[in-house]
């Protein structure tokens, strides 16, 4: 089961993704496409859910917020949110982190977020001074852990190695761009340094912007607010990827999505994909992902497709 490293978090193999809570899905449907998911995850882990004080500025940590209130289900589930830039000029200088972390947690109705993200990287801001924040609300219980999001290989190391200099809370986590056609951004480099440092992955875009559903196709128009994204995937690369897909998930009896999803969970180095569905049918379509067994050959049958 996944275990979070450097951390005491047994989660999900699913991350939930709640960037669609409040865009995509309104209160009553993120509640039961929440609720679904609760009922998916084992007792043994902990429901795993990701947002962000930017996702529908804000909207999407107080649909999660109310949710966990209504259900009493706080301690159950695992919170990760991001202190991101919107129009902060210095997103991760001290007094912005405090802010935006009071505001989450606010937003959340909790005492405490579980992983707390770096959104993105900010130069103008030396590592030493958000550090520093980070380890602040940490001590102060705000906080259990950090983590880092669209980092590079160089700054994500520079980070690390200031935390241990100065005997700060270190990142845990990073959360890259990953999925079966868009390898390169976390393989060349950052995979290296997670691995080296001992840290856990969690990747975004796991289903390349729904395009590893195989609903994208080239000559097909599907009523999406993704169809654009995903449609840039198209092609013979991509219908390569959507055809070894295919031919896993028919002899599991499974979908694409949940296939893509697997290999991606067996990744080295990964801990969990994060992936959102905007209704719970489409949630059901990811949830087999938790008990699919991939042999060697169809592992190494999908990576050879994607090269």
């Amino acid at each position: 089961m996944p275990q979070l490293p450097g951390t005491d978090l047994t989660v999900s193999d699913l991350c939930l993704g709640g960037n669609v809570f409040g865009w995509t899905a309104d209160e009553a449907t993120s509640h039961a496409v929440l609720d679904r998911f609760v009922d998916a995850v084992p007792s043994t882990r902990r429901p795993f859910v990701d947002t962000a004080e930017m996702y529908g500025d804000g909207r999407s940590e107080q649909i999660l917020g109310g949710w966990m209130a209504e259900r009493g289900l706080r301690d159950r589930v695992v919170v990760a949110t991001k202190a991101s830039p919107q129009q902060k000029a210095h997103p991760l200088a001290a007094g912005e982190i405090r802010e935006a972390a009071e505001r989450s947690l606010r937003n959340l109705r909790t005492d405490r977020i579980d992983l707390y993200y770096a959104h993105y990287d900010d130069e103008t801001t030396p590592l030493e001074e958000t550090l520093t924040a980070f380890d602040e609300l940490v001590r102060s219980g705000k906080v259990l852990y950090v983590a880092a999001s669209n980092y590079s290989p160089q700054r994500l190391t520079e980070a690390l190695e200031t935390s241990e200099r100065l005997g700060l809370t270190r990142y845990v986590a990073l959360q890259p761009l990953y999925n079966l056609v868009e390898r390169p951004v976390y393989e060349d480099g950052l995979r290296d340094v997670v691995a080296a440092h001992g840290l856990g992955c969690l990747p975004y875009f796991s289903l390349a912007k729904g395009f590893l559903t195989g609903k994208y196709r080239a000559g097909e128009r599907v009523d999406s607010p993704r169809a654009r994204g995903a449609m840039a995937y198209a092609g013979e690369r991509g219908d390569r990827v959507l055809a070894a897909l295919q031919e896993v998930a028919a002899a599991h009896g499974v979908t694409a999505a949940a296939v893509a999803l697997r290999w991606l969970a067996d990744r080295p180095t990964v801990t969990a994909p994060i992936a959102s569905g905007r209704d719970v049918d489409q949630l059901a379509d990811l949830l087999p992902m938790q008990d699919l067994v991939l042999t060697d050959d169809e592992r190494a049958a999908l990576t050879a497709a994607s090269e």
